[in-house]
Formats: structure tokens, C-alpha cells, sequence
């Protein structure tokens, strides 16, 4: 039962078991809801007596009295296990699977994020997790339960009289079988629904990132006529979705309202021949009154599970991708970089890189250079496994960086992008993420050396502040220092520099680059660079045209080959040169 709950809702260990113990308590809440009508019966049946011709007993008050509290009791008492079954234990299992899908996310290569939004990978992690948890809490305990205790409830009512009992539960199948015939057309409708709220989901967060372009260039009146037809179209899916469930849903609910009227009959005519009594009449109208509402309740449940199904499905997606893995302690002999003939394509048969060979020796500085589009970023990219490549070789020091743990790898780099990604959190913590459980004075040193003492100071509380969301309260280059002070203080053998001073001013430039100087020493050093005059200097230079090495060299040796590098440096010392 655990190891089929767990593949059918991918749940974990626990998870399957609570399911289980969810299961159970409701089962058992169930049943101590007819404790009342077994009571009745029993007051019934002695008020009743004398008039059936049995002996008059005159009723016991206080027995019932008793007894009433008693099952109020128990019933209450039921009810607050199933609640710490149900509730509690969903809770637990809905955050256990945002922390493994988050666990997951970390260890997929990044060639899956290329294949899914972020606002469809964000609805996965809290929107479907959140459906798990209303899922876990009322859906599928609940059903189970009340299936069991029908099940439980029906033997004694087939003991008792079994030509009522067909008479009250014919209909209960029934109407199971119409609720689930309707599985196939629920699933479709609710996939057509869940793809209108991802595209709705799109369009506001595209609003939002690009609200500076749309205001600039007066399209906002354009923009929201867009929104409001996506939003109109995505209310007319919800709504079809709605009456589609509906339409299985409450025929199957006026199906179970007929096995009232089927007891009423059958009770009637069996009654009029003598073939049963009235206190057994009476008992299976009571059952009817109290089995079909929480039958009702459960096909409604029943229709929610197709639509969690899909949450469900989702998940398993993620959790199936395969991972990256590899050696956690790999040895390394020095930490060169050697590109041997190494293929990639992002995807089947569009090659971004063919037979590609360098090294990048320590205590060098290589460049890569080139047209854009010439694969110069997937090379560095490569170089730290954010992707794998599709042949040849990649290693560091030695050691193929394949057979290596990604996170293992990545200890050993130091990477400062063009686009800075900041957090909304103060000065000294975004600098610290470089190294876990840094100083405050390391933090300081890594500061200073990046040339961030001066503004950092100067801002209302220091190295305290708080800089807003990706840095918002600090200009390009206090933003680019800032990932070089984080560089700066994980002091790794090797470093990626992809491009981190191409959107700076002049004066902001010089100050990066002297930060980037005091990185760089004695290290695997790998640049990324567009602007030929900042890698003029660079132990090798590596000319990458349509993902393959033109060229390689120092640059006198390059310029004298009159090759690409050569055009490449004469056409951006011409546009220097210009002017209005």
C-alpha cells in the first residue's frame, strides 16, 4: 500500500505512511459518525416497542444521556487524530517536496532551464506543491475513507437485510463508474486550463520585467489590451473546466438521490408483505440520510484527484530529469584547462561547437575572442559543467571534469558574469555568499581589494544596507565590484571572467579592471571579452568563428597573421576613433 501511494502520488517514505494513517483515521471517523444513528435505533426501537407488539420498557434517560456524550467524545477525539493525520502530515510532506524539487533543480543541467520558463517551473515548486497539500488534507483521504467505511457499514446493513441494502447502494457504483468515465475529457479540459494559466502567468511577468521598455516606447495601452484578452480568454477555459467537472460530477450526485427513493420503495413494498419490519424500514432510511451526503462530498473529491493528477504528473517530470554526477574528492595535478576536440550542440544536430581544442594553463591569462555567436560563452560555460558536453574531452588539472560533481567542480572557480545577479539583502552578505562563514574582516579585505571600500561607505548604513532586489540601489559598476569582491573572497585556483566590463563607463572600467587585477594572480585565468583592447595583454588568445578555433596566439602573434583577430582589432580601432 506505501509503495503504491508513493510512485502514484510521488511521495516520499513518510509521506506514503502518513497518507496511509490519514487514510485510516477518516476511515475510522467515518464509522463513529453512525454511532448516532445505532443510538436512535436503540431509543427508537423502545418507544416503538410496545406499539410492534413487543414489551413495553420504559426508556433509560440517563443511559442515552450518557451514551450521547460518550459518542460526542469519541467523535470529537476522532476527529482531532484525523486532523493531525490529514493537515499536519500534508503540511510536512508539501514542504519536504519543495525542498527535494529545489534539491533537484540544483543538480539538473542547465540545458533543462532552457526548456522551461521560470513561471512554469515556479508554479511546479509552489502552486502544484500547494495542491498537494488540499490534495493530501481532504482529496484522496477522505475518499478512501469513506469508501472503506461504506464498504465496513455496508456488510452489517447486507447482514441485517440484503435485499435493502442492494435498494440503498445500487447507486453507489453507479455513480462512481459516470464520475470516472469522465476522466478522459476532465484530463483534457484541465490540461488546456493549466497551460492558459501558465501563458496568463507569462504575459504578467514579461508586464512586469519589461515595464521600462513598454512605458519608453508607449505601448502600455497596446500592452494591456494584450492582458485583458489573455486574461478574458483564460476566465472562458477556467469557466469550461468548471462546467465540464460539473457535468460529470452532479449527474452523478442526482444518481446517488435516487437510492433514497429505491429504499422508500423497496422498504414499502417489503414492509406491506410483511417481509420486514418498520425498525428496519426506519434504520436504512437513517443510513441513507447519513451515507449519501458524505458520498457526494466524495465524488466531488474523487473529480478534484483527476486535476491533481496533473500537479501530480508535473512533478514527476522534474524528478525524473537526470542529474549530473561524479567523484565529490577528485584529485587534481595543477589546474589547467585543456579543451580536447570537444563537440556541443544545445540541441540534436545544430552544433555550437566542433572539435574544439585550447588550454588555459595556470598562472596564464586565456582569451576567447570572436564573432558573436562564435560559441565563446558555451565554452566557458562548458569549462564549469553547466552543460555537458556532446564529444571530446573537458579537464582540470588532469581529471576529466565529466567524472566530477558538479558542485565539487565549481569549488574551484571563481566566476564573475556580465549580468551580476544580486540579492535583496544587505552589503556584507552579498559579498560573504563567496565564501560561507567568511569574517566580517575578510569580507572588508575582499571589499577594498575590489575597489568598493569608497562607495560602500558612503551609502546610509554601510555595509549594512540593504541594496533592494538585484542590486537596485547601486549603479552597474558598484554592481559589477560587488561580484568581484564576491570572487575576490572565495579566492578559487580558477577564474571565469565572462565579459565583466563590457556595459561599464570609462572610469568605472579602470577601477573594475584593477580589481580584476588583484583577482587574477597566479590563477587559471579565463576571459571572455569583446572589447580587444582589454585581452591585449593575454598569455593566449583563442579566435573562436561559428564554434570552431580559428586561431590562436598572443596578440603580436596574431596581428602578424593578418587573420580574424587582425580584422577583428583594426575594425574596433576604427570605431574608437569615431565620433559625431
Amino acid at each position: 500500500m506505501v509503495r503504491y501511494l508513493k510512485k502514484l502520488f510521488a511521495l516520499s517514505e513518510q509521506g506514503a505512511r502518513d497518507l496511509v494513517k490519514a487514510i485510516i483515521s477518516c476511515t475510522i471517523t467515518d464509522i463513529s459518525l453512525m454511532m448516532p444513528v445505532g443510538l436512535l435505533y436503540l431509543l427508537i426501537s423502545e418507544l416503538v416497542g410496545p406499539i410492534m407488539g413487543s414489551k413495553k420498557v420504559e426508556p433509560n434517560l440517563w443511559f442515552y444521556i450518557g451514551a450521547s456524550v460518550m459518542i460526542l467524545l469519541v467523535i470529537g477525539i476522532f476527529h482531532y487524530i484525523q486532523y493531525n493525520a490529514t493537515f499536519l502530515a500534508s503540511y510536512k510532506e508539501s514542504a519536504n517536496k519543495r525542498i527535494l524539487l529545489a534539491e533537484k533543480l540544483r543538480k539538473i543541467p542547465l540545458s533543462f532551464f532552457g526548456k522551461r520558463d521560470l513561471s512554469d517551473l515556479t508554479t511546479t515548486i509552489m502552486a502544484d506543491c500547494a495542491g498537494l497539500e488540499t490534495a493530501f488534507s481532504h482529496y484522496i483521504p477522505e475518499l478512501i475513507g469513506s469508501v472503506l467505511s461504506i464498504i465496513i457499514c455496508s456488510i452489517g446493513l447486507f447482514i441485517m437485510d440484503w435485499r435493502m441494502a442492494i435498494a440503498l447502494l445500487w447507486v453507489v457504483p453507479v455513480a462512481f463508474f459516470i464520475t470516472a468515465g469522465g476522466k478522459k475529457q476532465q484530463t483534457k479540459v484541465n490540461l488546456i486550463n493549466k497551460q492558459a494559466q501558465l501563458d496568463r502567468a507569462d504575459v504578467i511577468q514579461e508586464c512586469i520585467e519589461t515595464v521600462r521598455e513598454i512605458k519608453a516606447n508607449n505601448q502600455t495601452a497596446s500592452y494591456l489590451a494584450k492582458l485583458d484578452k489573455q486574461l478574458a480568454e483564460d476566465e472562458k477555459i477556467q469557466m469550461k473546466a468548471e462546467l465540464n467537472t460539473a457535468r460529470f460530477v452532479v449527474s452523478a450526485q442526482m444518481v446517488l438521490r435516487i437510492g433514497i427513493a429505491t429504499v422508500v420503495l423497496v422498504g414499502s413494498m417489503l414492509l406491506l408483505q410483511g417481509d420486514t419490519d418498520f425498525l428496519t424500514f426506519l434504520l436504512f432510511l437513517m443510513a441513507a440520510s447519513r451515507i449519501f451526503d458524505p458520498l457526494s462530498s466524495s465524488l466531488i473529491n474523487l473529480a478534484a484527484i483527476f486535476s491533481t493528477m496533473l500537479q501530480v504528473d508535473r512533478m514527476k517530470k522534474i524528478e525524473e530529469q537526470p542529474i549530473q554526477t561524479g567523484s565529490e574528492k577528485p584529485t587534481y595535478k595543477g589546474y589547467d584547462i585543456i579543451f580536447d576536440n570537444v563537440g556541443f550542440s544545445y540541441n540534436d544536430g545544430d552544433a555550437v561547437l566542433s572539435n574544439v581544442s585550447f588550454i588555459a594553463k595556470q598562472g596564464e591569462v586565456t582569451a576567447l575572442v570572436g564573432p558573436s555567436g562564435g560559441g565563446k560563452s558555451t565554452a566557458a560555460k562548458l569549462a564549469s559543467r553547466f552543460w555537458d558536453i556532446n564529444n571530446g574531452t573537458i579537464t582540470l588539472g588532469g581529471t576529466d571534469i565529466s567524472k566530477v560533481d558538479p558542485e565539487a567542480l565549481l569549488s574551484n572557480y571563481s566566476i564573475v558574469f556580465q549580468d551580476v545577479v544580486l540579492f535583496n539583502n544587505t552589503v556584507m552578505e552579498n559579498i560573504r555568499l563567496g565564501k560561507r562563514g567568511a569574517t566580517d574582516e575578510e569580507v572588508l579585505d575582499a571589499a577594498k581589494a575590489a575597489q568598493c571600500d569608497d562607495f560602500i561607505c558612503n551609502m546610509p548604513k554601510g555595509y549594512q544596507t540593504i541594496i533592494g532586489e538585484n542590486g537596485s540601489a547601486l549603479s552597474g559598476g558598484e554592481r559589477q565590484r560587488i561580484s568581484i569582491a564576491r570572487a575576490l573572497l572565495k579566492n578559487a585556483p580558477v577564474i571565469l571572467l565572462d565579459e565583466a566590463t563590457a556595459s561599464l563607463d570609462v572610469e568605472n572600467e579602470t577601477l573594475v579592471q584593477d580589481a580584476i587585477s588583484a583577482l587574477v594572480k597566479n590563477k587559471t585565468v579565463l576571459v571572455i571579452a569583446h572589447r580587444m583592447r582589454t585581452i591585449a595583454g593575454a598569455d593566449n588568445i583563442v579566435v573562436l568563428e561559428s564554434g570552431k578555433v580559428a586561431e590562436q596566439g598572443t596578440h603580436e602573434e596574431l596581428i602578424a597573421k593578418h587573420g580574424l583577430y587582425n580584422r577583428l582589432w583594426s575594425i574596433q580601432s576604427k570605431a574608437s576613433e569615431w565620433s559625431l
